[in-house]
């Protein structure tokens, strides 16, 4: 499936609210447009890997990229070839190689990261492009427009309400109402959803990320520790990395200025750090989502669409969606992720934030969505349809620690070039490496386990491969060191091999 980039503006609200009808008996207005996914994922160049938010199949749209042919090694984000889906994270367009293999989705960057309008495809789910000039403007313009209507419905049931029972106190009949007093006291389960929720969300933060010359976005962000570490998705605070202005803010309104203090391309996972932060910051309660199942429940928060600290709830759809994601420059490499699906809503904005299970730990980070297609908002920027994707957590607090220690990510690898193009037959270690290097890496862990050009792999350990980028993904689900078991076919001929994975630091 091909997942998509969010980063659309919202189109300002109406400059006067719509006339009330002149009865509650009126037909009310036509419904918008249907939105498509939170953020459509850009073709992926040709050379460049496919991606998220996981499972159906996209509309591939090529994008530009390298096309001389090489693949990068196993464990290692590089251009797909043409006709290869670009990964999809929550806002990056992008297409999708066919089969179980989701496209790639336009990463929706909390911050509204870079990247155009989304295609079809999974698409980033946290990130939100803000309007220009100003970001803010949009969002309040949508905000007021959601006012506005609340307030035309308040004056229609109002009138409705007191027709009725200016009706019943002519038949005699008598109506009881809650006194404010007892709706006040009202007593919240704190395993509710409401009583998860406030627990959540003065952890949460909506963050603003803008480049030197001035473009940006609003994404997502939960408090990681103490010391005021903010984990996020890399595309969120993307346009922010080279000397631009990060601000993450509170659900009290608190708003702080903060740096980055690492960010994993491949992994699509950052971290920043607020400057003076405030000493009663409170962690959000890490999960496993290794234990996550299939049916559990889910609750996601973040800013969809410039709208911060909303709650959406769902279920968790499948395990081990196998997502590529990109922002869609021609100078990005692809994300990978072995995903959780949710059909939680997420939409533009909620990249970034934190998907939780029914206790209120956090499982996941939301990064993409599955895109049917462009339009919603009239932007061309595509909204839920419950195809969500998160980086699961397990992988998300091991990648955030080394960013924390050390600035840098590891990633694990094979020490072998795949192909990235579509497939259900496996991984095909190519015939040559990246830039004429040898296909497989002399002395590495594939070397030592005599894997060799041709090969397919087909498992790693009991996880079915179907193609390159899946088995990326499920790489980097493991630590550089971690024992792994390949099955691989060679001649027609099925074998197994075991290996300790190698480690590579850093993106480049």
């Amino acid at each position: 499936m091909s997942t998509e980039n969010e980063g659309n503006a919202v189109p300002p609200a109406p400059s006067a609210p719509p006339v009330p009808v002149a009865s509650p008996a009126a037909s009310p207005q036509d419904p918008a447009p249907d939105a498509t996914p939170t953020a459509q994922l850009p073709p992926v160049p040709p050379g460049t890997p496919g991606t998220p938010e996981q499972g159906p199949t996209p509309a591939a749209q090529a994008q530009e990229g390298p096309s001389d042919g090489h693949q990068p090694p196993a464990g290692y984000p590089d251009p797909a070839p043409a006709g290869y889906p670009a990964p999809a994270s929550a806002g990056y367009p992008g297409a999708a190689p066919d089969g179980s293999w989701p496209a790639p989705a336009t990463p929706a960057y909390g911050d509204g990261g870079p990247g155009g309008p989304g295609g079809s495809g999974t698409v980033w789910g946290a990130s939100y492009q803000q309007p220009a000039p100003k970001p803010r403007s949009g969002r309040g313009g949508l905000v007021a427009a959601v006012l506005v209507a609340a307030l035309v419905a308040g004056g229609l049931g109002g009138g409705l309400g007191y027709t009725l029972a200016k009706d019943n106190d002519n038949n005699g009949s008598t109506t009881v109402s809650a006194s404010d007093n007892s709706a006040s006291q009202v007593k919240r389960a704190p395993g509710t959803i409401a009583g998860v929720a406030a627990r959540a969300l003065p952890s949460t933060v909506t963050i603003e990320a803008e480049s030197t010359s001035g473009e940006g976005g609003t994404g997502t962000g939960f408090v990681f520790d103490k010391q005021g570490h903010i984990v996020t998705n890399n595309h969120v605070v993307a346009d922010a990395v080279d000397g631009g202005k990060l601000t993450a803010t509170f659900p009290n309104g608190k708003k702080y200025d903060a740096e980055i203090v690492g960010h994993a391309q491949g992994y699509d996972v950052a971290v920043i750090k607020l400057k003076d932060a405030p000493s009663d910051l409170k962690p959000l309660t890490l999960g496993d989502s290794d234990k996550v199942a299939v049916g559990d429940e889910t609750i996601a928060i973040g800013a969809p669409f410039g709208l911060s600290n909303t709650v959406t709830t769902g279920i968790i759809s499948a395990k081990n969606r196998p997502v590529a994601s990109s922002d869609g420059s021609s100078s990005s490499k692809a994300s990978y992720m072995s995903a959780l699906q949710t059909d939680a809503s997420i939409n533009p904005g909620n990249s970034g934030g934190p998907l939780l299970d029914a206790s209120g730990a956090v499982i996941g980070i939301n990064s993409a969505i599955q895109s049917s297609g462009s339009g919603g908002f009239g932007s061309g920027q595509s909204g839920s349809i419950g195809l969500g994707f998160a980086i699961p957590i397990n992988q998300a607090k091991y990648v955030a620690q080394q960013l924390i220690k050390t600035g840098k990510p590891v990633y694990a690898k094979i020490g072998a070039s795949v192909s990235l193009e579509d497939s259900t037959g496996g991984a095909k270690i190519t015939d040559q490496g990246a830039g004429g290097a040898a296909a497989v890496e002399s002395g590495g862990p594939a070397d030592k386990a005599g894997l060799k050009p041709g090969d397919v792999i087909t498992k790693l350990d009991d996880n079915v491969i179907d193609s390159g980028p899946t088995l990326i993904g499920e790489i980097w689900t493991h630590k550089p060191g971690d024992k792994v078991t390949i099955t691989y076919t060679r001649g027609g001929q099925e074998h197994t091999v075991d290996l300790t994975l190698g480690s590579r630091a850093g993106d480049n």
